[in-house]
């Protein structure tokens, strides 16, 4: 590949505005092409920090970001806000809500990924995912709605208010589990002065035999080991078979009365319709070495939708945050000195892992890096500054910031408000 093909002045259309998306609009901000960003959503979320919105200890505006805002003083770069409902690849456009194209000549994919509920329809209706910011705002009501719900229950109803299931011992799962743990102990029993917090119950579920099963043995066991003496129920290799809203089976027979389950067990790419069948694999977009699809000229994929084969990368890279930002960026280096040189050569990508790192709690976490792995309070400390060190505006730095300071020296949180209940979806009872 000798060329991408991008001219000055042609129009560059991305759909999606998470990691990748928003990397590459950035990267592209002065080059002499105009940039199209499409998103649902009219801001760009912090998805490492969704767990934090969902246990009350941040507001929702602190990890979101407004993408007129970040891109306000980049004239070559404007925003829509919508809805793919489909490409059409040889009209070189792409369908929105409310029958309204955008037409482009080259597609960048970065659409990212949902939740993957294995095809179990039931679990898709009845539990939590949390892929967006108003998931996590969602389980933020749910959960402190529940205690609500708790005291005005009949006796033998309690018990399913005060059982959260979390499906999946990722980092997602884990980083959630713990961020109750601390509520139920330092936040909770505060506010509910006649509710038994000791029956209370984090129930953390893994179908394999470890939490964090893509780190080494050392983390595996650490952060297990941390999970359960913040007082955590793990239940390793261990599936939930169904659930209907009230009671969770799972395949040891076990039944567990539960209003709140919280689904973190799996992603599936935003593949979107339009495309050839043959360039989508595992629910994603197969591309080549430059992220561009296999089958078209012009339409590029990045991040979680995209599936790229490597020699390191045999099966496709993890779909994580690294990945995607880099790619993103390597495409933006290839795509903008291309623009300057007609006889640039662009650049494969291969992904060099930095690392992994997940906090349980207080002084908790465990890091990964290629070099050095360590545990304790300096991981957790290296979690946070790498973590605020991400976030986009030095406001929002400094509102996280605060809000950790405050939570660390008073173990607690004022963020607690309930919102946006849909009473609707709970059946009335006489009491």
């Amino acid at each position: 590949m000798k060329h991408l093909g991008i001219n000055k002045g042609d129009k560059i259309v991305i759909i999606g505005g998470g990691f990748a998306g928003l990397q590459l609009a950035k990267s592209l901000r002065k080059a002499d092409i105009k940039v199209i960003l499409v998103d649902r959503q009219n801001h760009h979320q912090f998805q490492p920090l969704f767990y934090q919105v969902a246990s009350g200890r941040l507001e929702p505006s602190s990890i979101s970001f407004p993408f007129r805002k970040v891109f306000q003083k980049s004239k070559n770069i404007d925003f829509r806000m919508a809805d793919i409902i489909s490409i059409d690849p040889n009209e070189r456009k792409i369908m929105t809500t409310y029958n309204r194209t955008i037409t482009y000549d080259h597609l960048i994919i970065a659409s990212g990924c949902r939740t993957n509920f294995f095809g179990n329809q039931a679990m898709s209706e009845n539990t939590f995912s949390m892929k967006t910011t108003q998931d996590a705002i969602e389980i933020r009501n749910k959960i402190l709605f529940s205690f609500e719900k708790e005291i005005f229950a009949r006796p033998e109803e309690k018990q399913a208010w005060m059982n959260i299931i979390i499906v999946g011992a990722g980092p997602t799962g884990v980083e959630l589990s713990g961020a109750f743990a601390e509520l139920k102990k330092d936040v909770l029993p505060k506010d509910y002065h006649n509710i038994d917090f000791s029956k209370f119950n984090i129930i953390l579920l893994e179908g394999s035999k470890y939490v964090l099963n893509n780190m080494s043995d050392e983390s595996k066991i650490a952060s297990r080991d941390y999970l359960e003496e913040m007082g955590v129920i793990v239940k390793t290799e261990t599936l939930i078979v169904s659930y209907d809203g009230s009671e969770a089976v799972l395949n040891t027979g076990e039944r567990i009365p539960s209003k709140n389950v919280i689904w973190a067990a799996g992603v599936k790419g935003n593949v979107i319709q339009g495309l050839y069948s043959e360039d989508i694999f595992k629910s994603r977009y197969r591309v080549d070495r430059f992220n561009k699809l296999i089958s078209y000229q012009n339409i590029y994929a990045l991040g979680d939708v995209a599936y790229m084969e490597t020699p390191k990368y045999p099966n496709g890279h993890p779909q994580v945050a690294n990945v995607a930002i880099n790619q993103a960026k390597n495409l933006g280096t290839n795509i903008l000195k291309t623009l300057n040189n007609e006889n640039y050569i662009p650049k494969e990508y291969e992904y060099h892992d930095l690392g992994m790192m997940a906090t349980i709690g207080k002084h908790k976490a465990v890091v990964e890096f290629p070099f050095l792995k360590f545990k304790g309070p300096l991981a957790w400390y290296v979690w946070m500054f790498l973590h605020l060190f991400l976030i986009l505006s030095v406001r929002n730095k400094l509102v996280i910031f605060f809000n950790w300071a405050w939570s660390y020296l008073t173990r607690d949180t004022s963020l607690r408000l309930i919102t946006n209940i849909n009473y609707k979806k709970e059946k009335v009872t006489d009491y």
